[in-house]
């Protein structure tokens, strides 16, 4: 049986993603992933689309709640 996959919305900041998942782009191309990685949700990073901490100096805000 595979790992679970997990992903966390972090308030104000990336989607961390934690398991055995494999990223894909539009084209098929596969991204180097480690067990556990974060997804840009601010759209300001510089290593898209990967998380590279641009989001606390811009002020990023987001806290969604699932219902």
């Amino acid at each position: 049986m595979s790992e679970k996959v997990t992903i966390k919305v972090n308030d104000n900041g990336p989607l961390l993603v934690k398991g055995d998942v494999e990223l894909v782009d539009k084209e098929g191309n596969v991204f180097e992933t480690k067990k556990a990685f974060s997804l840009c949700r601010c759209g300001l990073s510089q290593n898209k689309p990967f998380c590279d901490g641009t989001h606390k100096k811009e002020g990023f805000e987001s806290a969604p709640r699932a219902k």
